[in-house]
């Protein structure tokens, strides 16, 4: 078992470990040491070249049994929730794009097949995609529909006994690597949802580039032209946005962990040069207005992670509510970038290098506030639920 935060008094004031069951702990060390040895020494040149050996993490990931850990069966650990949430935490301290890829593989699309696939479409593919032999993606996202995927222009029309899809999935992570693809499309009865190998004909990944954010993370654009598949490809019972959307909460609370992640880490990282810069004579941390950043800091870490576990508790629990997972992630991403940003500025001119991670961490938590449902979506989700009045449309 490891502490919550590596700073002793960071550590004593948040005072999480109390909170955290042995196993939860544990799943957390496990998951530090492995971005210690395989992740961190490396992040500073994937960042740089924004590369980055997506395929052989995810197999040494998979050894771990951090995919699809909270699932059960099929080669999935059926960890608790709060478990899977600790892992979260753990890979986003190191990089929101090393999160991403264990939540798009686990939470949207294992989970995806897991929870709407037939026997046979679990079979074939959860066991490989545990141990990280098969990665998968998620292609709901299009070009002009995000915020919107009612929209959606991807179709799946029925020529016999197959299915034909065309269309195109814009941002998608893991796309150019993935083995499998969940792609989501209009169809005469409702959106349906298939599963697409990714050696298909007609089927295209492009590698996005020119990113600013998540550099450390594969994001591709999916083409699909007369994408040919069995009957037996598409999800036997779910029609509607009910499917997406169900995957998408499973994203989401795993991201109600993770960009708590990416704050603590930039604290650390504040806090450590702090007691080391000397300025005018004396410690930075020894003046007035950098303690108050602190202190705010670590105010919102502490606020952030307990709501986070009380989401925790509750999924594993009685259950939680889409609505209340968008009340985590507009938290605790809205506080998370603006650690980040702060803990910057107590870096000065040091504090644009990626030798440190706050300014890593602020730019990749620009895309977490989008992805999953932008902040405003879930301003909306939360609004409706207070009201009883949608304001989408």
């Amino acid at each position: 078992m490891s502490d919550f935060s590596r700073n002793p008094e960071l550590n004593r004031l948040v005072a999480i470990d109390g909170l955290l069951s042995d196993d939860e702990r544990d799943v957390q060390a496990l998951v530090r040491r492995f971005c210690d040895d395989h992740v961190r020494p490396n992040l500073p040149t994937w960042y740089d070249e924004a590369s980055v050996p997506a395929r052989e993490l995810a197999k040494g990931l998979g050894e771990l049994g951090l995919l699809g850990m909270h699932l059960d069966g099929y080669g999935c650990a059926g960890s608790s929730a709060t478990a899977y949430g600790m892992a979260c935490h753990e890979l986003e301290a190191a990089d929101s794009g090393i999160r991403s890829l264990v939540s798009v593989q686990g939470s949207l699309a294992m989970f995806a097949i897991w929870r709407w696939g037939s026997e046979e479409q679990k079979t074939e593919w959860l066991p490989r995609m545990a141990a990280g032999d098969a990665v998968g993606c998620f292609g709901l996202t299009e070009p002009d529909f995000g915020s919107d995927p009612a929209g959606m222009r991807t179709h799946a029309k029925r020529d016999g006994d197959d299915w034909v899809l065309n269309g195109t999935k814009m941002w998608i992570t893991n796309g150019t690597i993935a083995d499998v693809a969940v792609v989501w499309a209009q169809t005469d009865d409702k959106i349906r949802g298939f599963v697409v190998p990714t050696d298909t004909a007609g089927f295209e990944a492009r590698e996005i580039t020119k990113k600013m954010s998540l550099r450390a993370s594969v994001t591709a654009e999916l083409s699909l032209t007369d994408v040919r598949l069995p009957a037996d490809a598409v999800f036997p019972e779910v029609r509607g946005l009910k499917g997406p959307l169900s995957c998408l909460s499973e994203a989401r609370f795993g991201i109600v962990f993770g960009a708590m992640g990416a704050a603590r880490d930039s604290l650390e990282t504040a806090l450590d040069y702090a007691a080391s810069r000397q300025v005018f004579g004396k410690p930075l941390s020894g003046y007035q207005l950098t303690q108050g950043k602190l202190a705010d800091m670590t105010l919102e870490v502490s606020k952030g992670m307990l709501l986070a576990l009380h989401l925790g508790r509750l999924k594993d629990g009685a259950g939680v509510s889409p609505e209340q997972i968008s009340l985590g992630k507009l938290n605790n991403c809205r506080e998370a970038i603006a650690i980040a940003r702060e803990c910057r500025t107590i870096l000065g001119a040091n504090g644009i290098s990626t030798e440190y991670s706050p300014i890593r961490h602020a730019g990749n938590l620009e895309s977490v506030m989008t992805y999953e449902g932008t902040s405003e979506v879930h301003q909306l989700v939360l609004g409706n639920a207070l009201t009883g009045q949608s304001a989408f449309r």
